[in-house]
């Protein structure tokens, strides 16, 4: 399996942070039919996501945003414009608050 890990720092606090997380995941289910699923914590959150070839968690901090995933044999193939969109992606909604 290949492994990518995306992080970024931003100062948005956890709500702000968890409303984006929540939003990239309602993107990514309805346009990769990718499970989600989003665990609310007091220091952080976890949002797991499984489906498409790709299963993860993306950990939502009042400061950082750690995206880490495993691609399946068939999505390891396109691992280059997988992650070359997910930092387009994380880009884009830190560019946006």
């Amino acid at each position: 399996m290949s492994h990518i890990l995306i992080e970024r720092q931003h100062t948005l606090g956890l709500p702000t942070a968890r409303q984006h997380a929540q939003s990239w995941a309602e993107k990514a289910t309805a346009k990769f039919g990718v499970q989600c699923r989003y665990e609310a914590g007091d220091p952080h959150d976890v949002l797991h996501f499984d489906g498409s070839g790709m299963q993860g968690c993306l950990h939502v901090s009042a400061t950082q945003l750690k995206l880490e995933a495993e691609l399946g044999f068939l999505a390891a193939m396109f691992q280059e414009k997988i992650e070359a969109k997910l930092h387009a992606q994380f880009d884009e909604m830190l560019q946006a608050a």
